[in-house]
């Protein structure tokens, strides 16, 4: 959606810049406490988010979406690798470095009903990150702030005494964007924003966040299952699988012209209006190995229909450009 928001990728550095970055979770430890089994959620991701731009975050359940996410934010540390965030290198900053920046980089959750603090009302919600980062000086100024946010997110003023449970799904999930606006951020990752709504209420929200960007200028990482509502909102596309990225591509080509195997089958995966729809790539089969004992070599191969012995199974392809703004981590594309 950048192309209205009046900042067209790529003319400055990128706002978000990731290097290598991996997250490993230790799961089992021997009796010295020292890790002997460890899980790489996220693996070796390099990545650029634009300034305006939104890059759609695609792949199963479980292959470190959400991790990433949080990684890039620094609510989960990184275990290797570079963050770097409008030009900072913010992977390695201590806390106390690390606070101004925090209210630049804000999230919103999946879950609008455990997101919120039900004990709070939304006034308390939306006033408490304000008053944290010193961008109110009275009460006065605190509740107009907070009644421009809840306009802002197509809410009333009133609703601000109100608490949690009074809102629906997608009421909470607007308080939750309001939440991260309150603080002026220029990027916000959402972590599958509306999964947890009702189909009817989706696309508000969907619409929501790309009228916020054109007004804001704002960057997101979209993250989401459902690939149309990515190829809706996103300018670029990325793909993972098991822990790494697999491809990276602007949104019509990712869609019109997917590169990598994986790709190509999830997107023939995906249903269709009319079920009689020619597929051009046979959909998914099979699933995701376990992060535990991950496959060597390509981590798709074993499901890959083009797969070669020798060479899938033995080497990790490294992510290359095959072309205009079209990275792909494949022997076999071309």
């Amino acid at each position: 959606m950048s192309e209205s928001s009046g900042q067209a990728p790529g003319q400055d550095a990128p706002l978000v810049h990731v290097t290598n970055v991996t997250k490993r979770f230790v799961v089992e430890r021997d009796l010295f406490g020292r890790p002997t089994r460890e899980v790489r959620a996220v693996d070796d991701v390099s990545l650029d988010i634009e300034k305006g731009e939104t890059l759609g975050l695609v792949g199963e359940s479980g292959c470190g979406k959400s991790t990433l996410g949080r990684v890039i934010l620094r609510l989960l540390e990184p275990s290797a690798g570079q963050i770097q965030f409008e030009g900072r290198d913010i992977a390695h900053l201590g806390e106390r470095e690390l606070r101004p920046l925090r209210r630049r980089m804000q999230i919103v959750f999946q879950d609008p009903y455990s997101s919120l603090n039900p004990r709070m009302t939304v006034r308390a919600t939306l006033a408490e990150a304000l008053r944290i980062h010193g961008l109110v000086k009275s009460g006065s100024e605190e509740e107009q702030r907070v009644a421009s946010l809840l306009e802002r997110v197509g809410l009333r003023p009133e609703h601000m005494r109100r608490y949690p449970h009074e809102f629906s799904g997608g009421q909470r999930q607007r308080i939750g964007i309001a939440r991260a606006l309150a603080v002026e951020p220029s990027f916000i990752v959402a972590d599958e924003p509306i999964s947890a709504l009702d189909v009817s209420i989706q696309a508000q929200v969907v619409n929501l966040l790309g009228d916020l960007q054109d007004e804001l200028g704002l960057s997101y990482l979209f993250i989401a299952h459902d690939l149309s509502v990515v190829e809706f909102i996103s300018d670029r596309v990325a793909v993972m699988y098991l822990g790494r990225v697999v491809e990276i591509a602007r949104s019509e080509d990712l869609y019109g012209h997917p590169r990598h195997p994986y790709t190509q089958a999830l997107l023939a995966s995906a249903p269709v209006p009319d079920p009689s729809r020619r597929r051009e790539h046979p959909p998914l089969k099979g699933d995701v190995p376990s992060p535990l004992d991950p496959p060597a070599g390509c981590t798709f191969h074993p499901r890959c229909p083009l797969a070669e012995p020798g060479l899938c199974d033995k080497s990790v392809p490294p992510l290359v450009q095959l072309g205009v703004k079209h990275q792909v981590a494949c022997w076999k594309a071309s």
